[in-house]
């Protein structure tokens, strides 16, 4: 990538913008032609994807830039509707970049079914018997996935968790096995199914109990990625507050949602805002990974920050995330959707492990970036400046009176909708 093509990105039209990318070589000349309809999802396509489809609704696909990511950079595509969201997170990743960048460790990519036995009568008894049986059931489950065994991928593990009943819920006891796979680049929601669904009988007969349901888990604790940063003191100081300064009300913001988990929630919120639009753009399932992400931020007994923000011991500001992140580079849509394929081609077609590396980096960005202007300016002053120009495009402006509008909104005492009807009035 030649990064300098891509200076002032956002100064530019959107032809000067897709120019870069061809300059900066992300992007073929030839994908020019007729850009938006390449990346435009058809009805015919639609109609395939869900059911009962009347339309299409899009949100805007942006690039979140200056990400340099264990050695490497990277433009990140974003597809979100919320204004400062790929500001933020540019901003956050151009500070990082000068001190190095992002670094991070993607833990084995297992994912994880679960087989919920009840009636069983004697769970010890039960829990013996399975794991006498356990190599049978990996077998069993990998008989009835081939292809994934095929390309080196399978059933390696089960776990047994005995759930006593709960009288304050009146919930029977179950019997709960997990069998751990490796799904490859998949995100292995219909392999897991189908494993899972295979063995289910098998375990009846072993146990004498009664399946319930075999189903994909997307806690996907055994899919762990870290991504970590540094940042020197020298980089952190905004006035009137010292790096030092910085630094340290950055640190007491996080210990802050650490422990409060009304804070909590709208921390995680900012690191979802960006690690949702880089699943989006790249066709993987939002719900999934919003669920498995925010049950981790209780795994302590109490909802908490995602991030950790601490001093190095030679004063260095020093960030952390780890999130559990069960992508997928294949499959679903990510291999109809047009806009997802013409993601994954930006993002120069990564292994799931790399694009893991790549959303957990934005979710640390985009921590640090909205942490640091809450113990600063305040959230609202960068926020709002964005927030002006859709403000001006739901009062009527268009064309060169949206920029007219949003300057005059900025300036304004109240940045509203009235006053931006009053001052497009005064335009007209």
């Amino acid at each position: 990538m030649d990064k300098q093509h891509l200076t002032k990105f956002y100064q530019k039209t959107k032809q000067e913008r897709i120019e870069a990318l061809v300059s900066a070589g992300l992007i073929h000349e030839e994908a020019t032609t007729a850009f938006s309809s390449k990346i435009h999802l058809s009805d015919e396509v639609a109609n395939h994807m869900i059911e009962n489809q009347i339309a299409t609704y899009q949100v805007p696909l942006g690039l979140g830039l200056n990400f340099f990511i264990n050695g490497k950079d990277y433009a990140v595509p974003m597809a979100t509707e919320e204004p400062s969201v790929i500001a933020a997170a540019s901003f956050a990743a151009k500070t990082i970049q000068q001190a190095g960048g992002f670094k991070t460790t993607v833990e084995d990519r297992a994912m994880i079914g679960q087989i919920a036995l009840k009636n069983v009568e004697d769970m010890n008894k039960a829990e013996e018997i399975i794991l006498q049986h356990a190599d049978a059931i990996i077998d069993l489950a990998n008989q009835a996935h081939p292809s994934i065994v095929k390309r080196g991928g399978g059933a390696r593990s089960i776990q047994i968790r005995k759930i006593q009943a709960d009288p304050t819920y009146q919930t029977p006891a179950f019997l709960v096995i997990h069998i751990h796979a490796q799904t490859l680049e998949a995100m292995g929601a219909n392999i897991i199914n189908t494993m899972v669904e295979a063995v289910k009988p098998y375990l009846e007969n072993v146990t004498g109990g009664t399946a319930l349901m075999g189903i994909l888990s997307n806690y996907a604790t055994e899919c762990l990625v870290t991504a970590t940063c540094r940042i020197p003191t020298n980089q952190l100081a905004k006035e009137p507050y010292t790096g030092e300064q910085v630094r340290d009300r950055i640190i007491e913001a996080c210990q802050f949602a650490l422990v409060d988990p009304y804070r909590a929630v709208t921390h995680n919120k900012g690191i979802m805002n960006g690690i949702d639009a880089v699943v989006l753009a790249t066709g993987n399932d939002t719900r999934a990974i919003e669920a498995g992400i925010h049950a981790y931020a209780t795994r302590s007994g109490q909802y908490r920050s995602l991030t950790n923000w601490t001093k190095a011991e030679n004063g260095d500001l020093l960030g952390e995330i780890t999130i559990p992140l069960p992508i997928g580079t294949v499959g679903g849509s990510i291999s109809i959707h047009p806009a997802a394929k013409f993601s994954m081609k930006l993002l120069g077609n990564p292994a799931a492990k790399e694009l893991e590396a790549v959303i957990a980096s934005i979710g640390l960005a985009q921590n640090f970036a909205a942490v640091r202007a809450l113990v600063t300016e305040g959230i609202q002053k960068g926020h709002m400046g964005l927030q002006a120009k859709s403000l001006a495009i739901t009062a009527g402006a268009k064309g060169d009176q949206i920029e007219v509008v949003t300057e005059q909104l900025k300036q304004a005492p109240n940045m509203n909708l009235a006053t931006a009807k009053a001052i497009l009035a005064q335009l007209n």
